[in-house]
């Protein structure tokens, strides 16, 4: 028996319907069993099988490079935009690299309320808390806020007894350091109370103060 007598083809239509008027489209389905080879074909014709080249090919083909497409760009906005503890809130936020950058930042720093935040890329706690310090700092322009990644800065933060993570020195002036405290977001208020505290003699405290006289000089 020769392998064109031995072939069975099993074959049905399947009709696309609309909301209008159904109009059939067979759609011819072909099952091929051969001695030698298995193989199944999908065609709108007796005689056409599935490649790239027909409409349903092309259709899967152009599908798949634009999922392709959707995913590469997805990709490459996540890497474009900058990790949480990379965000700055302003001028006023500086990242702490070396220890001599960190000396040099509080002793410029003059009489200005210096706040250090140390953290970790890691941390929970201080991701949660991370969005409030930046409005906090936005905020207070007239504070200095100083970001020191623990992993990156390990020396300085044993010099400095940081042995958890969020944590918070105060540096005021010729006073050093005034106050140093663990931090959670639940607890936020302890900073903003901490602030309140030392930030006397501020920049705002004394543009409104100076107001204050030539309101007065004028009556």
């Amino acid at each position: 028996m020769s392998p064109t007598t031995s072939l069975r083809s099993l074959s049905f239509s399947l009709y696309a319907s609309s909301n209008s008027n159904p109009s059939p489209s067979p759609i011819e389905i072909r099952q091929l069993l051969s001695s030698s080879n298995r193989f199944y074909g999908l065609s709108s014709s007796s005689s056409s099988s599935l490649t790239t080249s027909s409409p349903i090919g092309n259709l899967v083909f152009s599908s798949r490079k634009q999922f392709i497409s959707v995913k590469v760009q997805a990709l490459a906005a996540e890497t474009e935009q900058p990790k949480w503890w990379e965000r700055k809130a302003g001028p006023n936020m500086v990242d702490i690299t070396s220890t001599e950058q960190f000396l040099n930042a509080l002793k410029d720093a003059g009489d200005r309320l210096v706040i250090v935040d140390f953290y970790g890329t890691w941390c929970g706690s201080c991701r949660a808390m991370f969005p409030k310090l930046c409005k906090t700092a936005k905020e207070h322009p007239e504070i200095l806020f100083l970001k020191v990644n623990f992993d990156e800065n390990k020396s300085l933060c044993k010099s400095l007894n940081v042995k958890v993570l969020p944590y918070f020195h105060f540096y005021r002036g010729a006073d050093g350091q005034v106050e140093s405290f663990s931090c959670s977001l639940a607890k936020f208020q302890k900073l903003r109370e901490a602030i309140e505290r030392h930030n006397v003699g501020s920049f705002s405290d004394i543009s409104s103060s100076a107001s204050e006289k030539v309101e007065d000089s004028s009556e």
